[in-house]
This record gives C-alpha cells, sequence and structure tokens, in this order.
C-alpha cells in the first residue's frame, strides 16, 4: 500500500522562523523552523531576511528558498512524527559547526616609529 502524497496549497510567515502552512487535504500547521536551522544547508535560514524568502514551487507543491533548500510536504505534513529526527542532526552540526577556539598568549612585540622619537 502507498503513501499519500501531500502537497501544500499555500503558506504565511506567522512569526520569527514560523510558518503556518495549509495543506491540499485542508490541514493547517504551523511550524516553528528555528531548531533546525543548522548546518550548511538549513544554517543561512537562520537569518531572518534569507528565512522570509521563501517560495511555494507550484510545480512541485513545496515550500523552497533560494539557497536550495526545501523539505518533503509530507514531512511537514506529518511533522510531529519527523520532528525529532529533524532537530537532533542539526544539534549535532551545531555542536560541531565551530571548533573550539584556543587562547593563544599574547607576544610582547616592540614598534618602532620613525621620526616620532618612540620605539
Amino acid at each position: 500500500m502507498g503513501h499519500p502524497i501531500h502537497t501544500i496549497k499555500a503558506f504565511e510567515i506567522s512569526g520569527p522562523h514560523r510558518l503556518r502552512i495549509e495543506f491540499g487535504d485542508g490541514l493547517v500547521r504551523t511550524i516553528d523552523f528555528r531548531p533546525i536551522l543548522e548546518g550548511e544547508l538549513y544554517g543561512p535560514l537562520r537569518d531572518l531576511t534569507q528565512f522570509n524568502s521563501v517560495v511555494l514551487d507550484r510545480e512541485v507543491h513545496t515550500l523552497v528558498w533560494p539557497g536550495g533548500a526545501d523539505f518533503d510536504p509530507a514531512t511537514l505534513h506529518d511533522w510531529p512524527e519527523h520532528e525529532a529526527a529533524m532537530i537532533a542532526p542539526a544539534q549535532r552540526s551545531a555542536n560541531t559547526a565551530e571548533p573550539s577556539r584556543r587562547q593563544e598568549p599574547l607576544q610582547h612585540c616592540s614598534l618602532s616609529l620613525p621620526g616620532t622619537g618612540l620605539g
């Protein structure tokens, strides 16, 4: 038995990183995307200007962003079933995205400025 094909009919921005999505079967779901906006593909969407550039691709009936990020409409439709699986890799990505910075000791240097008597 096949699984249902879900399509996105409309959406609106309902808050920072939040979208209210209407699906072809009439379901309406509001999703807060903040917890998954990490990594190379979704990380840039933390910038609200980038996030708010989302459009509905009417050919494939899903949400897309200019940087290439998109989501399977079935994942968004059944978000409560997929949310934890989407958050886990985002958290791993956030934890490894920036290597820890080692504090280097300051080095003493002298500077000679000609004509100033300094140095």
